[in-house]
């Protein structure tokens, strides 16, 4: 866990305690034995602190959480490095987040490989720094560089904290790094403890730094507790400041929110794991990828890959649409480098990956073929039948349908094993899930392979199996018909909006709804008209890409509530004989959101999805569920499910005929249990 070498008269000190060198029990205790001998050690002049591989160390061991520390505490081990006699020179060889960080920040001198990356992402987990990051970092880099840190949460590259005075001193290359660390330490400096520097900047700006950022705090508990904290350590001695942030830390860690932040952090790491797949299963090779269909989703679904270095081949069905696919990928590049997010040699670079062609037998040179046309059953089956004649041996032939039977397009080849559902989630190059559709008679490797491409991708993988809409689509159906059925009851379209995105949703379910296109899955029938929807497409209220859907939009897409969608739900209401009544925010979130919840409890007993969490992570990622409930599973649990079937009931009148209470939401609430 802890390896020393003496070097002449400089102990070094490597963490080594793969994969990421985390601070648990062992190397807190290790490394505090080896501080307190190298300090009364007369042969000892310097202390060196380094990480094995790449890594300086990425914080606390992730095991530990939500348990009672074990003694050495972190704090105590910084206070012991800081306090030295000795000078203690971090050698900073990758990434340091967290307490990794702020072991970094308790040394006396820190020397950084350029491609290292330092950060504190505790307010990711609702917490704060709690091991003297907020009061030492402020003494290096000032209250407001500080500020920017640990309130996002965002690592900053070696460069830039060079620049603001975290990093002492950089190097470019891995074999300069403990020579450079080793001259520091043979030089004579003396010991330079972090808690005697003074704090930098005016009190006022993190007021300031509030007001402009209110993004970063709405809803949330973390980020004003870690201004509140970084205050502290302008305003009081360093004992004083500790003080404060240790109760804030303790505040936040038995709160709600940090309970369900956690819980999201350890739902992403078991969504990757499938229970019946052995973790050595191999994977298929995927060198090359195709894509049928250059519209909006195929675009998007092609830039995850070109970024990730795999060439991709886009085949559309004539010239026109292939060129203007093209071009929308060219034009997303171009505006992220604009932004500073890439460098145009990096969009040319991108863009060379990419082969258009209106050649279908261009796809036998790929390993992965994603179709991406029209939600169409007879349409994909065509599609995969003409590919099953094209693409290579062992080819994974993938669908990006949101709703439909897998099994069923599997069917129209003669590789069912080789038929994988991968449904991203529009817009494809930016949202991070991608729901992994297992067929009855998908390989074990394809799913294997598809898990794992999706990681190497960058997105956050999900396996689902088949069924009208799969996970995410699957509980959307009831919020949104229930929304649309409030409507015309009594509510608004603006109401039922509004306790959504109280809750903390970025969108209603109207709001949604235009923003996706009301059209999409309408009949294109101007003449039939069976429901509000049917109503407003015949009118060419298709949503924002045509001003006008369940709102009015100017040009700059600001909503106004419509008068004509209030009409025309006055009209509906005539039709079907209903008496408008108020409605209370309450009913809205039982018909909306308790129902989904209800829905994802028949996804767990028909076994679509391997557990609760996955639900979690596939809201928090799909439709922006608020992260800091945890996901709609873990929310209902904090809620207390007892109440959730209480409620459903005593609405049972108001929801629709074939609406049933889930037998397993029903058992866990007699049980006064969770989905966990």
């Amino acid at each position: 866990m802890i390896r020393t070498a003496l070097s002449g008269t400089i102990l070094e000190i490597t963490l080594d305690n793969p994969p990421v060198n985390a601070l648990g029990a062992s190397v807190r205790a290790g490394l505090s034995e080896a501080v307190a001998r190298a300090a009364s050690d007369d042969a000892v002049t310097a202390i060196i602190l380094t990480g094995a591989g790449k890594l300086f160390s990425a914080g606390a061991d992730i095991s530990e959480f939500g348990k009672p520390l074990a003694d050495p505490q972190l704090p105590d081990v910084l206070d012991a490095i800081e306090t030295c006699p000795k000078p203690v020179i971090a050698a900073i060889n990758g990434t340091a987040l967290g307490g990794g960080l702020e072991l970094a920040l308790a040394c006396h001198y820190r020397i950084a490989l350029e491609e290292a990356k330092l950060g504190l992402p505790e307010v990711t987990l609702g917490i704060l720094p709690g091991a003297g990051g907020t009061q030492r970092l402020p003494r290096l880099v000032g209250l407001d560089e500080a500020l920017r840190m640990i309130v996002s949460g965002s690592p900053i590259a070696a460069a830039k904290a060079a620049g603001i005075g975290l990093v002492d001193h950089m190097v470019a290359d891995y074999a300069e790094l403990l020579p450079a660390a080793r001259e520091l330490a043979a030089s004579g400096l003396p010991a330079r403890p972090t808690r005697l520097r003074e704090v930098s900047g005016e009190a006022g700006s993190a007021d300031a730094f509030v007001a402009a950022n209110p993004r970063l705090f709405k809803g949330l508990h973390a980020p004003a507790a870690c201004v509140e904290a970084v205050k502290a350590a302008a305003a009081l001695p360093f004992a004083e400041g500790m003080a404060v942030e240790r109760r804030l830390f303790l505040d936040l860690v038995a709160g709600d929110q940090s309970r369900a932040l956690r819980h999201a952090f350890f739902a992403e790491r078991s969504a990757g794991r499938i229970e019946d797949l052995p973790k050595d299963t191999p994977l298929r090779e995927i060198g090359r990828v195709g894509i049928i269909g250059a519209g909006t989703m195929g675009g998007g679904i092609a830039m995850n890959f070109l970024s990730a270095g795999i060439p991709v081949t886009m085949v559309e069905t004539n010239g026109e649409a292939l060129e203007r696919g093209t071009g929308v990928i060219r034009r997303n590049y171009e505006a992220s480098a604009a932004k500073g997010r890439l460098t145009s040699e990096q969009v040319e670079t991108a863009m060379d990956r990419l082969s258009p062609t209106l050649d279908f037998e261009a796809l036998a040179q790929c390993d992965l073929v994603i179709e991406a046309v029209y939600e169409n059953m007879d349409v994909k089956k065509e599609v995969f039948a003409r590919l099953d004649k094209v693409a290579r041996p062992g080819a994974i032939l993938a669908s990006n349908t949101s709703y439909l039977d897998v099994d069923e397009i599997a069917a129209s080849t003669s590789r069912p094993q080789d038929v994988v559902g991968l449904h991203f989630f529009s817009p494809a190059n930016v949202m991070k899930l991608v729901e992994v559709v297992r067929g009855a008679k998908t390989a074990p490797d394809v799913i294997a392979t598809a898990m794992a491409l999706g990681r190497r991708i960058g997105k956050v993988p999900v396996v689902a199996g088949v069924c009208y809409g799969f996970i995410g689509n699957r509980m959307l159906i009831p919020r949104q018909d229930n929304a649309l059925a409030l409507i015309l009851e009594g509510a608004s379209p603006d109401q039922v909006d509004r306790v959504h995105t109280d809750f903390g949703m970025p969108m209603g379910p109207f709001q949604m709804t235009d923003l996706a296109g009301v059209d999409i899955g309408w009949h294109r029938d101007p003449a039939r008209i069976e429901n509000l929807k049917d109503a407003l497409c015949a009118q060419g209220r298709w949503g924002q890409k045509t001003g006008a859907g369940f709102y009015d939009y100017d040009e700059q897409r600001k909503r106004t509530n419509s008068p004509v969608v209030t009409a025309l739900i006055e009209e509906f209401r005539e039709r079907e004989g209903i008496v408008p009544r108020e409605i209370a925010d309450e009913e809205i979130v039982v018909r909306t959101l308790y129902t989904m919840v209800n829905e994802g409890a028949k996804i767990l007993e028909e076994r679509i999805a391997q557990r609760a969490s996955d639900i979690d992570v596939v809201w928090l990622h799909g439709y922006g569920w608020p992260r800091w409930t945890g996901g709609p599973m873990f929310w209902a649990g904090e809620t207390g499910l007892a109440r959730i079937v209480e409620a459903l009931n005593r609405h049972a009148d108001r929801l629709p005929a074939d609406f049933t209470v889930s037998p397993l939401l029903r058992d866990l609430a007699r049980r006064g249990e969770g989905f966990a």
